[in-house]
């Protein structure tokens, strides 16, 4: 059998005894990695870290897979106006998702002799949404419904990425704000023990104010009493 190296390098061809014996020697396990070729392929490795690098390369690509939504959005052919907005606005989120989105426009009564109304309702939202979607399926009549397909401009992992962007972006600006809400709290904290710092000691000159006003007092006391003897 052909014998490949931990490090990828080319052994050559050896017998199972030798290949074996090399991989012990190295506590290594011995891997069969082309059963069919001729000789067979086998590479000395560390089966169990290679087990978990797969696992984790296939986490990482599971991650990165778009998946194709198809979104569904329900409408009445007598929509009220604020009633469509908001509907609209559904349609609008799920376009720049990179989802697709169902239109159905549900017919009632006598509403089903006039499907103009839902054709003209299709119409107007996909000339709304015609910078962020697209007509993939026209209208249809589907009983008492119309249905019509809107695909996105942008391609699933492209509006995944621009989510993850934005995502840490967000995160970055708040990071940021946080940072001088704190440095100008530290500025006014400065501020004010300089303030205090350089503040008039007012209760010491207020407490010399009695004084003066007591020595006052004793003396007028004794010309008053110089004056009585007198």
């Amino acid at each position: 059998m052909r014998l490949v190296g931990p490090n990828g390098e080319q052994v050559g061809i050896v017998s199972i005894q030798d290949a074996l014996r090399l991989a012990q020697e190295q506590d290594l396990d011995l891997v069969e990695v082309a059963a069919t070729a001729r000789p067979p392929v086998v590479k000395v490795m560390d089966y169990g870290k290679y087990k978990y690098e797969s696992a984790l390369k296939a986490r990482e690509a599971r991650k990165n897979q778009a998946h194709t939504v198809i979104k569904e959005m329900k409408l009445r052919p007598k929509i009220d106006p604020h009633d469509y907005e908001t509907k609209k606005g559904h349609v609008v989120r799920f376009l720049k998702a990179g989802d697709k989105v169902k239109i159905t426009i549900m017919f009632r009564g006598r509403e089903q002799s006039r499907p103009e109304l839902g054709r003209r309702l299709l119409s107007k939202l996909a000339e709304d949404v015609a910078e962020l979607g697209f007509v993939e399926f026209a209208p249809k009549q589907d009983g008492r419904n119309m249905i019509m397909v809107l695909g996105p401009h942008k391609k699933k992992t492209e509006a995944m990425a621009e989510a993850r962007a934005a995502k840490e972006q967000r995160k970055a600006d708040a990071s940021g704000a946080s940072g001088e809400v704190e440095h100008a709290e530290d500025i006014e904290s400065g501020e004010l023990t300089e303030s205090i710092e350089s503040a008039e000691p007012i209760e010491a000159i207020e407490a010399v104010e009695p004084a003066e006003q007591a020595e006052a007092v004793v003396g007028a006391a004794a010309q008053a009493t110089t004056e009585e003897q007198s």
